[in-house]
């Protein structure tokens, strides 16, 4: 495991739905990326998380365009502190169109206040039949703004990304690492969703049964259209305690589920699919690895 030296915070910016979620999945490398446009949101601001050699990168949404309103996370908005000058980096990313639009006017007037090293990035190139609009384009950007650099990249088909993130591992300070290795940044929100469903449970169920449940989020990933789907599963200790928790035809696991649902719909800002299961696993309360793994921290 190599120790990491270079740590910093690259923020994200583009309109919606120009493939800020496609490229931080791309960057980070697996499904993590909690990117909205949504101004009401409650999401963390923090993207994704990348260690890469002895770097370790922290994307964020872009601050200031939307306020936050965290419930949770706040470490995470310690770290990445509400000033715009923590930003190690920034990264435009555009669509392959020769025309500059209000919203990237907007962020170019942003990023020429931050003081920082800003790359270019031409997502979709896949999609370009002639290359000579990639040059139009890229010409068009850059009397606007000087940029750092500029990469053409296809967050869909992975093209161009190692070349980001050489570029912007240049950009990074000196540093230990901001956050421990395995932190995805969606943490806090499976956390919060495990809640909200074990609540669920202790609100209609015969007192005897919640405490011998544990709830453990196995997916949790935001399709591109933003709808959020979570996949839980349900540890009971005894099979009676399952068939209660099902309930009849399974009215009971269906009334649990459609009141989660609701409450993470209202957490997270946007529509949520939620699957649950029942699983038996029988003295999970005497297993400390077990009770680690469902993020319990002497709760009980």
């Amino acid at each position: 495991m190599s120790m990491i030296k270079k740590s910093g915070i690259i923020t994200i910016c583009g309109r919606p739905n120009v493939g800020k979620s496609t490229l931080t999945n791309a960057l980070v490398g697996e499904k993590v990326a909690i990117v909205t446009n949504k101004p009401q949101t409650t999401r963390n601001r923090i993207c994704g998380i990348k260690n890469r050699g002895e770097s370790q990168f922290v994307f964020v949404d872009t601050p200031g365009l939307h306020k936050a309103r965290t419930r949770l996370g706040d470490y995470m908005v310690n770290v990445v502190k509400e000033s715009v000058a923590d930003v190690d980096g920034v990264m435009l990313l555009v669509e392959p169109i020769p025309n500059i639009g209000a919203p990237e006017q907007q962020l170019i007037n942003r990023i020429k206040t931050l003081n920082c090293p800003s790359v270019l990035v031409v997502n979709k190139v896949d999609t370009l039949e002639q290359k000579e609009k990639l040059l139009e384009v890229i010409a068009l950007y850059q009397q606007a703004c000087d940029f750092t650099a500029v990469v053409p990249i296809s967050a869909k088909t992975g093209e161009g990304v190692e070349e980001l993130l050489d570029v912007l591992e240049g950009f990074l300070p000196e540093g230990p690492q901001l956050f421990p290795e395995n932190m995805t940044s969606d943490q806090p929100e499976r956390q919060m969703m495990a809640e909200i469903l074990r609540e669920k449970l202790l609100l209609c169920l015969d007192k005897e049964i919640p405490h011998g449940t544990a709830v453990e989020i196995v997916r949790f990933a935001e399709r591109d259209d933003e709808v959020v789907e979570v996949e839980a599963t349900i540890y009971c200790e005894k099979n009676s305690h399952k068939g209660i928790i099902i309930g009849k035809g399974g009215a009971m696991l269906k009334k649990v589920s459609t009141l989660a649902r609701q409450d993470m719909e209202r957490f997270m800002g946007t529509k949520v699919y939620l699957q649950t299961w029942v699983k038996v696993k029988e003295n999970w309360r005497d297993n400390p690895a077990a009770i680690q793994n469902f993020g319990y921290r002497g709760e009980e």
